[in-house]
């Protein structure tokens, strides 16, 4: 590991493409992350999820929460792109729009969303909220905000997408049709009021028109700003573990929250992606249901969440906290790709004297420190074995260089570094976006894709 810091923008170089994904249950800080990085893309992409994903960044004191917008959009010279893995809330998505005006950033001319996104809409939440509160159902810890209702329409092929929303006939006889069957299902299983769908097209062809001006073909538009060499950033939502397919199923998101997303999410081609950054907290957290192997259920958890500010950005909701996962964050590592690992909130260590570490699974007698359980129910079998890294007691907050932090939080991340097989790049010290370390290493590999793409 390289102890040199490296701050500003000659850090990265124009010409790279990049994934950012989070490496845990989510929530480990990829917002602050891509807005860091942001300074040096052309164009931030967010490739899955919808408005359950919350990225929260801070410059200068001043907080701003994104959740459908990629983060980008903070850096005024930076385009940011919503891709059609995206599921689009117009309402969310207008209300968001507004906010940021409200604040002094106009979005105008440098905001996309893919005409091939998929719409969220009334019925989507009501199917949603109802299910989830069935009698008998295991509750998955939703947001009942239409996520999953919206991806089961699409891969059902009877969604609505962004180019369908601008076409108003079609827009009406959408929802007719949908209600007439939305509204018989939720009233046959919930006994659900049923919605009206002339109130219901009034709403969202309002909303068209104002969704219409940010509407492009996004794959044509990455792709060609890769071709012209241009550097693209690829934004992730929630994390590995909530992957769809390789997370804890069915305590999951409902898309592909791994790195392979930003490929099918944006319509680029794999080999046009040159790097993946996962993020990760210093310690772990998760929001909502599910198996969590490394769960502090004591007074310690209630520490790091105080002093983390472990709510979500989107819910409010408490996360639960616990320690670092190493067979979890080799398994990620080896599912998304990563080069890089990105280290969040190292501050929040900093009273602790001692943190204990996930170093494998006990799982009905036998020992693993790679394979991770495929079903819910055996994840929640696993006992975890420990080691135990002395705690600095010192403050970390706002360090930027590596070679100023304590000499046992180097050791830590040194640590970490060896044992997830994935260099650590950068550092973050605190919530704003200055308080971060850059590792030389991490930029000379940017710099390193920038000359291969030259030589090519």
């Amino acid at each position: 590991m390289c102890s040199q810091s490296i701050v500003g923008s000659s850090a990265l170089k124009r010409g790279n493409t990049a994934v950012v994904v989070g490496a845990q249950w989510g929530d480990e800080g990829k917002g602050k992350i891509v807005d860091v990085l942001s300074e040096n893309f052309n164009v931030v992409a967010r490739y899955a999820g919808g408005h359950n994903a919350g990225h929260t960044v801070i410059i200068g004191g001043k907080k701003f929460i994104l959740q459908l917008i990629p983060c980008g959009v903070l850096r005024e010279d930076c385009r940011s792109v919503i891709g059609n893995g995206v599921v689009l809330d117009p309402i969310a998505f207008l209300k968001e729009v507004d906010g940021l005006k409200q604040t002094g950033l106009d979005v105008t001319g440098r905001l996309f969303v893919s005409n091939r996104a998929q719409v969220i809409l009334p019925y989507h939440r009501m199917i949603e909220l109802a299910t989830e509160n069935a009698p008998g159902r295991v509750k998955i810890g939703t947001t009942s905000r239409g996520i999953g209702p919206a991806y089961e329409d699409k891969m059902k092929r009877g969604g609505l997408r962004v180019i369908d929303l601008l076409d108003s006939k079609l827009l009406r006889t959408h929802i007719e049709n949908a209600c007439r069957e939305k509204n018989t299902i939720a009233h046959a299983l919930f006994n659900t009021e049923p919605l009206d769908p002339d109130k219901i097209y009034d709403e969202y062809s309002r909303a068209a028109e104002r969704v219409a001006p940010f509407v492009a073909d996004t794959a044509l538009l990455l792709n060609d700003a890769i071709a012209a060499g241009e550097s693209v950033m690829f934004e992730g939502a929630q994390g590995t573990m909530l992957d769809i397919d390789h997370g804890t199923y069915p305590f999951v998101t409902s898309s592909s929250a791994t790195s392979g997303g930003a490929v099918t999410g944006t319509g680029v081609a794999p080999n046009a992606i040159r790097s993946v950054i996962g993020v990760t907290k210093a310690y772990c957290t998760r929001v909502g249901e599910g198996p969590f192997p490394s769960e502090i259920k004591d007074a310690i958890g209630d520490t790091l969440r105080a002093r983390g500010n472990e709510y979500g950005a989107v819910t409010g909701r408490p996360r639960r906290c616990g320690w670092v996962d190493l067979p979890l964050l080799r398994y990620a590592t080896s599912i998304n790709g990563i080069d890089w690992m990105v280290v969040t909130k190292l501050d929040v260590l900093d009273t602790l004297e001692e943190i204990p570490v996930c170093v494998g699974y006990r799982v009905g007698g036998k020992v693993s420190d790679k394979r991770i359980p495929a079903s819910a129910g055996s994840f929640e079998k696993v006992e975890c074995i420990y080691e135990t890294m002395p705690g600095w007691k010192t403050s970390t907050v706002g360090v930027k260089d590596f070679v100023k932090l304590p000499q046992k939080a180097q050791d830590y991340m040194k640590y970490l570094e060896e044992k997830t097989r994935a260099r650590v790049g950068m550092i973050s010290t605190g919530p704003d976006r200055d308080q971060t370390i850059f590792l030389d290493e991490f930029a000379a590999a940017f710099r390193a894709h920038e000359m291969s793409a030259k030589r090519a």
